[in-house]
């Protein structure tokens, strides 16, 4: 078998046979052609016309040689295949075509459309010209990609090769379409915040630190965008949203990417039950668009958009699962111990909040495959939640998990300076402690505040755990195309 470097010097042969024959392999402009899927739709009509017809793609496959050659044209649209015929093509043109053309090649062809006996649409070649030599050969039709890192690292070969995987991203773009058209339809404004921020805030993360020359000052890659959407409901706008990147400096797993997309929404004068109830009909939305119904099976489990979703509180689910039988008041010691028992590692200086929280990951949250909103979590868990009007020492919030997966956090937002100025405080004083995911105190956002910012409800869903569920995938990484990787060495 031919070596890598062998087949590409074949090719770059290749490529001084079209010079000589005075064909440039990579032209400006792409001569007149109509799109693949147009013309298997209007087939019929086509071929009634007799008239000829001109294609443009890459060569999936070639087949034959000497008096007749086949092969397969794809152009993303759709596929369509091609035939050379000694007698009907002219000879130079069939000559050029069986020396020079490659698998993976683009072209374009013009001819006259006809059906074959075996019924396959297809077009008989009279001229060609090359639009793009390949120099690499293309993945084995059959075999793709087998090993899982190069199908992330060389994605244009796995989404080309795989049809599967192709049809994987167009189903996740479409599910983003249909947030913004839901979230369009309820009157919220889509807004642009921005990226690089002073204080890196509006989560419980470690930020990506960079420096900015002109100015002489580090800036982060914003964690969340949530406190600027935040100053856009104090100047005046009363439901805002924002689809876009994230980035937190941390580990890599089936749910964690350091970059991905996030959506977070906010509506003035809402809170969070209301947010539960627009939850609900956001999910079945995005179910009825992306499958035509909100009754769905996804995997193994059956899922109904239409009926309410489950509630249940953070502390019983440890009760529950976890069996920690006084979550509220457990010493801090008996829950290090609980989590070790779990075989949770505890970090040195961890608080209360992130010890039950990893305990509830681990034993909790993969037992609630259908929707379930969980709620009133501890009052320094979430910094930036109102505190609940029936208990001061838990927030007004809920997560949605569903499939065992996070997908949305959400709260009544804070709204009180003072509170929030406290909070802070706390966050600052852990930083100190050793939490490098505490947030920090953003001075700028409190003085917003306080010129005065409407009661109001938000909402954050990570676009690619949705996608995870939606498409009944296991791996973030099969629903980001092109996922953080460590470089090859």
């Amino acid at each position: 078998m031919a070596t890598l470097p062998e087949l590409r010097a074949e090719r770059i042969k290749k490529l001084e046979l079209l010079k000589e024959a005075g064909m440039d392999a990579y032209p400006v402009t792409t001569p007149s052609r109509i799109d693949i899927a147009d013309a298997a739709a209007k087939f019929a009509t086509l071929t009634r016309s007799k008239k000829k017809i001109a294609l443009s793609g890459r060569i999936m496959s070639v087949r034959g040689q000497g008096a007749l050659m086949f092969f397969d044209l794809s152009d993303g649209t759709g596929t369509f295949q091609g035939m050379l015929k000694k007698g009907e093509t002219d000879e130079q043109v069939m000559e050029l075509f069986a020396k020079t053309i490659d698998r993976g090649d683009f072209i374009w062809v013009k001819g006259t459309p006809f059906l074959t006996k075996t019924k396959a649409k297809t077009i008989l070649v009279t001229e060609w010209t090359m639009l793009s030599k390949s120099l690499r050969p293309l993945p084995d039709k059959w075999a793709g990609l087998q090993d899982v890192e190069e199908r992330f690292r060389r994605r244009y070969l796995d989404t080309l090769m795989a049809d599967d995987v192709r049809e994987r991203f167009i189903m996740r773009s479409r599910m983003v379409s249909a947030l913004r058209e839901f979230l369009d339809g309820a009157g919220y404004l889509e807004v642009e915040t921005a990226m690089l921020q002073s204080h890196a805030g509006g989560a419980t993360a470690e930020p990506f630190t960079t420096h900015h020359n002109a100015l002489d000052i580090d800036l982060y890659l914003r964690i969340a965008p949530e406190l600027f959407l935040k100053r856009l409901l104090v100047g005046g706008f009363p439901k805002v949203y924002e689809i876009g990147r994230n980035f937190r400096n941390e580990g890599i797993d089936v749910t964690h990417n350091p970059e991905f997309t996030m959506l977070e929404f906010y509506a003035s004068y809402a809170d969070a039950r209301e947010m539960r109830a627009v939850t609900e009909k956001l999910f079945a939305h995005v179910a009825k668009k992306l499958f035509g119904k909100t009754k769905v099976t996804i995997g193994e489990t059956a899922y109904d958009f239409k009926k309410s979703f489950a509630t249940i509180s953070f502390y019983d689910l440890l009760r529950r699962y976890a069996l920690v039988s006084d979550p509220e008041n457990a010493r801090i010691e008996d829950l290090r111990l609980a989590a070790e028992q779990f075989g949770i590692e505890v970090e040195k200086g961890a608080p209360r909040e992130k010890i039950l929280d990893d305990i509830y990951k681990k034993t909790c949250r993969p037992k609630l495959l259908q929707p379930t909103f969980v709620v009133d979590y501890p009052v320094n868990y979430l910094p930036l939640a109102k505190r609940s009007p029936q208990d001061p020492a838990l927030v007004d919030a809920f997560q949605l998990v569903v499939g065992g997966i996070e997908i949305v956090k959400a709260f009544s937002e804070l709204n009180d300076p003072i509170d929030q100025a406290q909070r802070f405080e706390t966050q600052d004083a852990r930083r100190k402690e050793g939490d490098r995911e505490a947030q920090t105190s953003d001075q700028e956002f409190l003085e917003a505040m306080e010129y005065g910012m409407p009661p109001a409800g938000g909402v954050g869903i990570g676009i690619e755990r949705l996608a995870l569920f939606f498409l009944g995938e296991h791996n973030i990484r099969e629903v980001i195309l092109f996922p953080t990787m460590r470089p090859r060495e």
